[in-house]
């Protein structure tokens, strides 16, 4: 069998997480594999720690040392989210952006 990064980096996560066929694999250009990997990675990551509060993922961190930096970027990755969907910013008037 021939251990090629692209099988092991690419098509599988492909085929298993997204449930992409052969088929679909070989009709899309590399762009748009690696662009669809890299939308599902960020999803991933922006929803690993739904459902947990901040106690919870402090109590998981005693046990594994690498959930302080994967919490982490959830929060970065959900705090730059919303502020490009607008979520995070209130909308506030002209005047009060002046602090008039």
């Amino acid at each position: 069998m021939k251990e090629d990064p692209d099988v092991v980096l690419l098509y599988i996560p492909l085929m298993k997480d997204l449930n992409m066929s052969w088929h679909d694999i070989k009709n899309c250009s590399r762009s748009e594999l690696n662009g669809i990997l890299q939308a599902y990675s960020t999803f991933e990551t922006m929803h690993s720690f739904d459902g947990y509060s901040s106690e919870a993922v402090s109590q998981m961190a005693k046990n594994d040392k690498s959930i302080p930096s994967k919490y982490a970027k959830y929060k970065e990755v959900r705090a730059r989210m919303e502020d490009r969907l607008g979520k995070k910013k209130e909308t506030k008037s002209f005047k009060a952006q002046l602090g008039l």
